[in-house]
């Protein structure tokens, strides 16, 4: 699916643009920027916007913004009062993470971004999506690109209704078999006189057990890959599925029927 969009290799270098540095957009840019090594090149707030070619620190800003009120001032970028003309400006990804309705009928043949995500709720209007599509530009549609925070609220209701910590009932048992494992391998070597050993730093890592925040974030990437997998499969599958988005939707309505089903319903 990424092969459509033009884009190759990983997201390192990826330059993306933000709109919106409020909870879902912050966290999308600081991770993109930490573990992905992707470059912040523009962020979009309510006062204006920011441009960096060459990225930025979102915690900086947002520090900023926390001290102004917003984002003009802000040293290391060209600030741009005009704020939604960025999210025409060149770049990679952009994630609208803000407001409904901010790419229309009136910006969106200027959109260059060959892929959007849909961080907020509705960003594109319908008959955006249509010129969008015509240019055949990939988005990930809000129903399924910001559904990580239900499917957590999910696991804190599971979570709930056990009254106990995801990890207590096997966390200790996983590190006595992983110190099990190491101990071996540790003694085989000794035995064999192959003379290497495991080192602190890897030891630490593989025998201390999942905590809850660890197995929260596995289950959460679990469910992501997993729908998907489901959506990209729809979306292939049928020729009269033209975008992701159509895809998401048979795939949701078709889970819900099989339920209703089920049920008798």
């Amino acid at each position: 699916d990424v092969a459509k969009t033009g884009l190759t290799g990983d997201l390192a270098g990826k330059r993306i643009i933000v709109q919106g540095l409020g909870n879902v957009g912050y966290h999308a840019a600081k991770f993109l920027r930490e573990e992905d090594d992707a470059l912040i090149i523009g962020i979009i707030e309510r006062d204006g916007a920011l441009i960096n070619d060459k990225g930025m620190d979102p915690d900086a800003v947002r520090d900023w913004i926390a001290q102004t009120g917003g984002v003009k001032g802000f040293e290391g970028a060209e600030y741009v009062e005009n704020g939604p003309v960025i999210l025409e400006a060149e770049c990679d990804i952009l994630i609208p993470a803000a407001l409904e309705g901010v790419i229309n009928i009136n910006n969106a043949s200027r959109i260059r971004a060959p892929l959007i995500i849909e961080a907020a709720n509705g960003p594109i209007t319908a008959s955006a999506d249509e010129v969008l599509r015509e240019k055949e530009i990939i988005i990930i549609p809000d129903l399924y690109a910001n559904a990580g925070g239900v499917t957590v609220s999910y696991f804190e209701w599971v979570k709930n209704l056990s009254h106990i910590r995801f990890g207590r009932m096997q966390r200790r048992n996983e590190e006595a078999h992983a110190l099990t494992l190491v101990r071996e391998l540790e003694r085989l070597s000794a035995d064999k006189n192959l003379g290497w050993e495991l080192s602190p730093n890897f030891k630490r890592r593989y025998l201390q057990g999942a905590d809850e925040l660890q197995l929260v974030r596995s289950g959460l990437d679990d469910t992501m890959r997993t729908a998907y997998q489901s959506i990209s499969e729809e979306w292939h599958r049928r020729p009269d599925v033209k975008d992701l988005r159509t895809a998401a939707f048979i795939v949701a309505i078709e889970r819900v029927a099989a339920s209703y089903r089920a049920k008798g319903l």
